[in-house]
């Protein structure tokens, strides 16, 4: 009789378990193959929107000074690199690259000032916060210094364009914001992740995300007129629309309370009227992309750490930040309620963890006691198809996407990675859960950042 008690309650928590999961992957399924179907379409019926396809198109007969800011906390292993490695590479005759420290960060500072004391177009700024604060708050100290060199040097930059500490930046981008920059409020160059050999499966898996949202749903969303969200670098923002932002927030553009101001800084400019543009431009016809190539992290740990920051910036706490769009932008609604899905696939994901548990449990005492099983209905069997030919799908769109930026070894990779972030989204969800119930009961912000390495060369052209 107890044994029977327990077979029942087993089968109960299989039956309700297996019926949520099915249906929230059914659920998420179907969304993703709409973006799908509209990305085909902008395949089939391409909108022109008159941007020109390769770097040759991208030359302006008067160039323009652009600001690049780097805000930099703890980035002393890398930031001279980058700094050197920027002013190697730009193609462009007028820039100026502030790199924003903090009075107790020593060894960045010294990293910087080394740097800077060979050429002037390096602008180190210590604000006046000891770190970590949040990045917003140190780029905000950047934005003032530059108002200050226009006043004294009688310039006016044409864009802001944001990058971190350890990116390498692409000869060719600051021609394109130069040239797109006025016609447009915002503009995103692609990020392609470099994959760290020695951590394959954990660094690849951002290699996969992004090849898949700056291939396609970046592009979706800009055919279908939503609000672009700035990835926080290879980002250029126009000058006077950053003051607007700044008007309005007692005279700083960027939000140190946000955790992720990049995102929701995007989503203000759409709001304000401003027209982003995700710009995917080719060095030649057919050759690689303009875009910036960093390591994202290598270990379990520091991907979960990241993760959770994006979760609790966009999902959680972005979601009372920034709210819904207006009532009959569907568009706009559609795509923001993809960006705070996140916690609700991962406890789709969770139960279905439990479900398969629950249902090899199930199994395994009915044939211990009576040699029979727990039945599936006709429609839970209809189900369970459609959404193992929806996750197969899902599985070859995001290998073809990960093959056509980075070639057929990392598509097959993609396969076995998609678990991995899977896991990742787990422990991720628990960290951005508690960090965002803290939140709500007053814990301070702090700039919960990785440890970077910096590229060479050869591996960025491997």
């Amino acid at each position: 009789m107890g044994g029977e008690w327990v077979i029942a309650a087993l089968d109960a928590v299989a039956r309700e378990t297996m019926l949520f999961a099915a249906l929230g992957f059914l659920v998420g399924g179907l969304d993703d193959v709409a973006v799908d179907i509209a990305w085909i379409g902008t395949r089939l019926w391409r909108r022109s929107d008159g941007l020109p396809a390769t770097l040759e198109g991208y030359t302006r007969r008067v160039p323009r000074r652009i600001a690049v800011f780097v805000a930099a906390w703890d980035e002393a292993g890398v930031i001279g690199a980058m700094l050197r490695t920027c002013l190697a590479r730009f193609d462009h005759p007028d820039y100026r690259i502030y790199v924003g420290t903090y009075p107790n960060d020593l060894p960045t500072i010294a990293a910087v000032a080394e740097v800077a004391a060979d050429d002037d177009r390096i602008r180190l700024v210590i604000g006046p916060n000891d770190g970590p604060t949040t990045k917003a708050d140190c780029l905000n100290a950047l934005w003032a210094t530059l108002l200050r060199d226009e006043q004294r040097e009688q310039i006016r930059v044409a864009a802001v364009e944001l990058h971190d500490a350890e990116d390498m930046v692409h000869p060719g981008e600051l021609r394109v914001i130069d040239a797109l920059i006025g016609r447009y409020a915002a503009v995103q160059l692609p990020v392609l992740p470099l994959v760290d050999g020695k951590a394959r499966l954990v660094s690849g898996h951002y290699a996969d995300e992004f090849a898949e949202a700056h291939g396609k749903n970046l592009v979706v969303r800009q055919a279908l007129g939503a609000g672009l969200p700035l990835a926080g670098v290879a980002c250029a923002i126009e000058r006077g629309m950053l003051e607007r932002i700044a008007a309005a927030r007692g005279g700083m553009p960027f939000d140190a309370d946000s955790l992720t101001e990049d995102y929701e800084l995007g989503l203000h400019i759409a709001e304000l009227g401003g027209r982003g543009a995700f710009a995917r431009v080719r060095e030649r016809p057919g050759g690689p992309l303009v875009a910036v190539r960093a390591y994202f992290p290598a270990t379990l740990q520091a991907a979960v750490r990241q993760k959770s920051r994006w979760m609790t910036g966009i999902a959680l706490a972005g979601w009372d930040r920034m709210g819904w769009a207006r009532p009959l932008d569907l568009h706009e609604h559609w795509m923001r309620m993809r960006d705070r899905r996140a916690p609700i696939s991962v406890l789709v994901l969770a139960i279905a963890y439990v479900a398969l548990v629950a249902w090899g449990a199930s199994r395994l005492g009915h044939a211990l006691l009576d040699g029979g099983g727990l039945p599936l209905s006709d429609p839970m069997v209809g189900v369970l198809h459609v959404n193992a030919v929806l996750l197969l799908w899902r599985l070859v769109s995001r290998a073809a996407f990960t093959g056509a930026a980075y070639g057929w070894r990392e598509a097959v990779w993609s396969l076995p990675r998609a678990f991995v972030g899977n896991l990742i989204a787990l422990l991720a969800a628990r960290r951005a859960m508690v960090a965002y119930v803290a939140s709500l009961r007053g814990t301070a912000l702090r700039w919960d950042k990785t440890q970077h390495i910096f590229p060479d060369l050869a591996q960025v052209d491997q």
